[in-house]
């Protein structure tokens, strides 16, 4: 065989590799035999998106994991821990659920009541829980504001949750997704990963480098009505590494009634949705569970209020995308997530 013949055979042969690795979500490179894998499935009724460097596919145990979690704190779940409590029935939290509850508790009493996961009547009084009603007479919603607010549970030293009314219900889902993430962050590093990026319904972890051993890119969509998810438009984009990224925002989960838009972010003191300019939250932080909770809790405080909670907490960076006096867009962001954005 002439050696130029032989050539083009070899670079055939890598080529159809490198096909074959591609299609199967195998990325290797160069001497390291760096493998980058890339996991999806369905979880709390929302998509997993999970890309790691492994030599070998730990797709089953993050869905192991997942199953515990939404044995926990899935309210999709009848049987979770949090669906049983909402029932009052009597049951000792898993460790899964206690964390959730902690942090829930420290981040409620930073945001004075702003973030609260007993708000849960509220929004199934306004149709974006397990209901369908609509637009609640303003009789409704002081009758439940009465069942409503953070101070009202606590646990006991047994590990249960205590209610001082029993029709109060819980709603974890504005901190849940953030922790799942944080889980299977937890379960990757425990299996030797040190590159990962976990998006679980678009609240993020990521560490390390990403198969072109660079920074992880994570897009900010723009916050334009998108209830079925179908605009891609960016923006901007983060590069970044080793942090826990949220979002919140009321440009997809909302309807409108007589001319109102109502958007399923509650105000937990008011009981209505709320009408402030922020359209969209990004958060930073160490963990994705702090993340996800504060980028919630400053969609119901208003641009304002959490420009000042920002200056005394510097351990967590956000974006702002609101909507100025003539509707158009504009953006707030800390000092410190000025080191994470690009455009």
């Amino acid at each position: 065989m002439k050696k130029s013949n032989y050539i083009w055979l070899v670079l055939l042969v890598v080529g159809t590799v490198l096909v074959l690795l591609r299609h199967n979500n195998i990325i290797s490179w160069g001497d390291s035999a760096a493998t980058y894998r890339n996991e999806k499935g369905l979880i709390f009724g929302t998509m997993y998106n999970i890309t790691y460097e492994h030599d070998e596919s730990l797709k089953l145990d993050i869905d192991n994991e997942l199953k515990r979690f939404d044995a926990s704190l899935s309210m999709f779940n009848e049987s979770s821990i949090i669906s049983r409590i909402n029932r009052n029935e009597d049951v000792i939290v898993d460790s899964l659920f206690s964390k959730v509850f902690k942090m829930a508790m420290t981040v409620s009493a930073i945001t004075d009541g702003c973030f609260d996961i007993t708000v849960a009547p509220l929004v199934n009084a306004w149709g974006f829980g397990f209901t369908e009603e609509t637009a609640p007479s303003q009789a409704k919603i002081d009758s439940i504001l009465q069942i409503v607010g953070w101070q009202k549970v606590q646990f006991t030293p047994e590990g249960k949750v205590e209610k001082q009314d029993p029709r109060i219900m819980l709603d974890c889902s504005a901190i849940a997704k953030g922790f799942a993430v944080d889980v299977i962050a937890d379960l990757l590093r425990k299996k030797g990963v040190k590159n990962y990026m976990v998006d679980i319904g678009g609240e993020v972890d990521v560490a390390g480098v990403n198969s072109s051993g660079g920074l992880w890119r994570i897009g900010i969509s723009k916050p334009d009505d998108d209830p079925e998810s179908r605009n891609q438009d960016l923006q901007t984009i983060l590069e970044i590494s080793d942090k826990g990224i949220a979002t919140s925002g009321n440009y997809r989960n909302f309807y409108y009634k007589d001319g109102m838009k109502y958007a399923h972010t509650i105000d937990p003191k008011t009981g209505h949705p709320v009408q402030h300019s922020i359209l969209s939250s990004t958060v930073i932080a160490k963990e994705c569970i702090i993340a996800d909770a504060f980028a919630t809790a400053f969609m119901v405080m208003g641009l304002e209020r959490a420009k000042v909670l920002l200056e005394k907490n510097h351990d967590i960076e956000a974006y702002f995308i609101y909507s100025d006096e003539k509707g158009n867009y504009q953006t707030f962001m800390t000092e410190g997530m000025k080191e994470y954005v690009t455009e």
